[in-house]
């Protein structure tokens, strides 16, 4: 099932590439604070997308792996004895 999803979301995100590469109308300047870039709106929506889930991937990283990560080092902590993955066997 994992492995339909995953096809599922390549087949669109090729699909948005292809008609936000293809929708080269007339060009439009992005004006931003120190420079100013001129582009397509396809490569404006693509790039704007592309940075919309980079921040979006730093917000879920600093809200729910950062704690989650500071709280199995504090737990592993609490237990000083337990140096091994729990399921594995000793060697």
């Amino acid at each position: 099932m994992n492995l339909l999803r995953l096809i599922f979301a390549l087949v669109f995100l090729c699909f948005g590439l292809v008609i936000g590469f293809l929708n080269d109308s007339s060009g439009i300047v992005l004006d931003l604070l120190f420079f100013s870039w001129a582009t397509t709106p396809g490569n404006a929506i693509i790039l704007s997308l592309l940075a919309g889930v980079a921040i979006g991937g730093l917000g879920v990283f600093a809200a729910a792996v950062l704690p989650l990560y500071a709280r199995l080092r504090r737990a592993g902590k609490a237990a000083p004895g337990r140096s091994q993955v729990p399921g594995q066997s000793e060697v």
